[in-house]
């Protein structure tokens, strides 16, 4: 072993850079990758459970079906989720070493600990959900939700220290190293940062929207190879479905939006790197372009639910709708033009919220209408906007996280200078 030590101490490995992506690049696209599918898990993993227990309740069989459909989603695409995050572990610990090393201990009893138990239980529960049946299908299924969302706080808890980071030359490691149950507090203290708790309200809600409209937009294409009426009003009435879910929580998106970045804003500096303060910086670029993506999905959702409306037998249902879309549509279009701080500064967020309230009016007058929609025949222009609504809501998904990991470049753990985006070599020599 001695002889091992001179050895290694003489031995420096040399950090890894990927041509054209860098290090930086591709653990960002590994990681959106398994984001697309963890979300989808997340977001089907509670809504299957509820749609079943209100097909139950009112003997409605299209959303048993849809609650089937989508729980049997995530049992056939779990492993590739998986297999992606594994993927991501294995490049930060290859590529980010130290970083890697300093949040494992400083979490330790939340990660992999309480993590990596509240995924075990998530799994047995979920499968207890879908292969039985009757009330310990229910039951399964929403405590299975319950476990998904402890990992999902857990998770995005050290994601926003990450953003938010501590003070400079204050290292992280130094309260949970010992990895006994007195660092427990620190860690906690460390996942309930100033930004923990707005974006858990943005993730849950995201995780609930963007996988509502892909379910619309599956079912939309799924309508054009249906071969037998049943089938034909199954998937019409699941794009619907997915309409309205995925509308509902894109309503709170914006609030809770602001509350995220509020709450960057006042606990880190990073929010300035993330809107461009003292000169342009590739995530104001991001910013903007999230916001035209996002005013795209209200918009799509008016038209969806505009021309969805057809289904009802007297077409008349259509009018406010149309009224609150064009509203919905041109102060929305407003709040991205050039003029968004014409007359004064705060025209742009006085607009947003109105194409939020125009919107909230289409949803409410859509569901009023609900209950007499005949299903089974959606016109093409109907389901090509449900397409498009699926597709354009992932994009934002994934913009979010690339836009929301940048804003803390050029660090890794934000405030933090000796951990930085950089690849890093791994420590070398023993005892050191």
């Amino acid at each position: 072993m001695s002889a091992l030590a001179v050895l290694a101490q003489g031995f420096e490995l040399p950090s890894i850079e990927f041509p054209y992506l860098g290090s930086r690049g591709i653990v960002g696209v590994v990681m959106l990758i398994h984001i697309f599918f963890a979300t989808l898990f997340v977001g089907y993993a509670v809504g299957a459970p509820l749609l079943e227990l209100w097909g139950r309740r009112r003997e409605n069989p299209h959303a048993r079906r849809l609650a089937y459909s989508l729980a049997h989603f995530n049992v056939l695409t779990f492993s590739v989720g998986a297999t992606w995050a594994v993927m991501f572990l294995v490049l930060i610990v290859g590529l980010y070493p130290r970083v890697t090393a300093v949040l494992f201990t400083h979490f330790f009893w939340f990660f992999p600990v309480i993590a990596m138990t509240a995924m075990v239980l998530t799994l047995w529960l979920f499968y207890v959900h879908f292969y039985r049946s009757g009330r310990r299908n229910v039951a399964a299924g929403l405590a299975a939700a319950a476990f998904i969302l402890l990992w999902q706080a857990i998770l995005g808890g050290i994601d926003t220290f990450m953003v938010t980071g501590g003070d400079p030359g204050e290292l992280p490691s130094q309260s949970g190293g010992d990895l006994t149950f007195g660092s427990l507090g620190a860690a906690l203290d460390g996942l309930l940062n100033p930004m923990f708790y707005g974006m858990m309200l943005h993730r849950t809600f995201g995780n609930l929207s963007w996988p509502a409209f892909a379910a619309g937009a599956w079912a939309a294409f799924m309508y054009a190879r249906s071969k037998t009426p049943e089938d034909r009003a199954f998937f019409d009435w699941a794009s619907s479905a997915g309409l309205v879910w995925g509308a509902a929580f894109l309503l709170l998106q914006p609030f809770v939006g602001f509350l995220n970045a509020y709450s960057m804003q006042r606990s880190s500096g990073a929010y300035g790197r993330l809107v461009g303060v003292g000169g342009d910086t590739f995530t104001s670029d991001l910013l903007y372009i999230n916001l035209v993506l996002v005013v795209g999905l209200f918009v799509l959702s008016n038209v969806g639910m505009y021309l969805g409306a057809g289904r009802h037998p007297e077409r008349g249902g259509r009018v406010p709708i149309r009224f609150f879309g064009l509203v919905a549509a041109v102060s929305g279009l407003y709040a991205i033009s050039p003029l968004a701080e014409f007359p004064f500064l705060y025209m742009r967020y006085i607009m947003l919220l109105v194409m939020v309230l125009a919107t909230l009016g289409a949803l409410v007058t859509y569901l009023r209408g609900r209950a007499s929609f005949r299903y089974g025949s959606p016109g093409g222009g109907y389901r090509a906007v449900l397409l498009a609504l699926g597709v354009l809501a992932a994009v934002v998904a994934l913009n979010m996280g690339w836009m929301k990991s940048n804003s803390r470049a050029p660090y890794t753990v934000y405030n933090q200078p000796g951990y930085t985006v950089e690849s890093s070599p791994p420590p070398t020599g023993f005892g050191r």
